[in-house]
């Protein structure tokens, strides 16, 4: 199942606080170096890299004299603010030391959301990448509330890895990579060397609680690596400390946790609606709308609604579920909420559709 990457794809390699501060109240250097030079490795082999890090809150605590990680919002966002520099003051000194040039890409939910916005991003990653320059991306947590979390840069980084057409996509963690359950309390665990993204054994690691994986737990990194299946690129789940661990992972070496992407990648349009929009509602369909959607590829009409829930406009994305209430699709409705309420279950006379088959990615087999 693993597989080389292609010379000169791009790897998107994202690394989490807890790898770049190893227990001490701010960053530690000689790790921020390490990840410096799996980067520079890379490069070397001709591959193109974007680097998302966490630690800004983490870089910011020792200036700002704090004895640990605040707990409220404004403390984090201040955190944030003092610490996003050093961060990126440190990284500017350790990539000067291989003469490699670096830039700064702060990116927020909103950003992502907005589809021009989506494009102007992608077109600035293209831009850095051609002059030789390593972006280094963080979100901008000292003005997004929502994105801070832990966790949310595994996501991150899968969605940069759709706007720069990655070829590989790199979580570098604190353990081997995934387990086949949780070594605090079942002594029997082994690493899974490679699995499919389909694999009921991811889903069964997600039920399972957010386990011991790095500070951003196993579910946030299957759920990034599922993401980036979706647009054809594997994901590597390696130790961070490793030596050679991203060269071993761009040739196929035994190192971390494979993840099998699709075989082919979804247009950018539907990759963007799929994650780069938010869901801004939910409408249920029957089973025959269902069966038309998963098996037929049609568009949603609206005599196959049975309810919908949100107060969005025409233009917004929406989920869309089954019967069940198991999601079915994704896509960006034709009507406003309170339109379609009143259309729902009804057949269109003029053959109006609720949501196009062009603007929908249907996430379930």
């Amino acid at each position: 199942m693993r597989r080389s990457i292609p010379g000169e794809a791009t790897v998107v390699v994202k690394i989490g606080s807890s790898s770049l501060t190893r227990g001490l109240p701010g960053l530690d250097r000689a790790a921020l170096r390490s990840v410096v030079g799996h980067v520079v490795a890379l490069r070397e082999r001709g591959h193109p890299v974007v680097l998302v890090t966490s630690a800004a809150v983490a870089a910011g605590l020792p200036a700002l004299g704090a004895r640990g990680r605040p707990t409220d919002v404004p403390g984090l966002q201040a955190a944030a603010a003092v610490g996003q520099s050093r961060l990126m003051q440190a990284y500017t000194e350790a990539f000067d030391a291989h003469d490699v040039t670096v830039g700064q890409v702060l990116l927020t939910r909103n950003v992502l959301a907005d589809r021009d916005q989506y494009l102007h991003a992608r077109g600035a990653f293209e831009r850095l990448l051609a002059l030789g320059v390593v972006p280094i991306v963080n979100e901008n947590d000292t003005v997004a509330i929502e994105e801070l979390r832990l966790g949310d840069n595994d996501r991150l980084a899968a969605m940069v890895g759709h706007l720069v057409g990655a070829g590989l996509l790199l979580l570098l963690t604190d353990t081997t990579g995934l387990l086949s359950g949780d070594p605090r309390t079942d002594e029997g665990v082994t690493l899974l060397t490679a699995v499919e993204h389909t694999d009921s054994v991811l889903d069964e690691l997600v039920r399972g609680g957010p386990g011991p994986l790095g500070s951003g737990g196993v579910s946030t990194k299957i759920a990034a690596a599922r993401m980036a299946a979706w647009s054809g690129i594997p994901t590597v789940i390696a130790p961070a400390d490793a030596p050679d661990v991203a060269t071993l992972a761009i040739t196929a070496g035994e190192i971390g946790t494979w993840i099998e992407p699709r075989p082919q990648r979804l247009p950018a349009r539907k990759l963007w609606i799929a994650f780069g929009q938010p869901s801004e509602g939910r409408i249920v369909v029957d089973a025959g709308a269902r069966t038309a959607l998963t098996r037929s590829g049609s568009s949603l009409l609206p005599v196959g609604i049975t309810s919908v829930d949100g107060s969005f406009r025409a233009g917004a994305a929406a989920e869309v579920a089954g019967p069940d209430d198991h999601l079915v699709a994704k896509g960006v409705v034709r009507f406003d909420a309170e339109e379609l309420r009143r259309r729902a279950g009804h057949r269109s006379e003029h053959g109006e559709v609720a949501i196009h088959r062009d603007d929908m990615i249907v996430l379930t087999p």
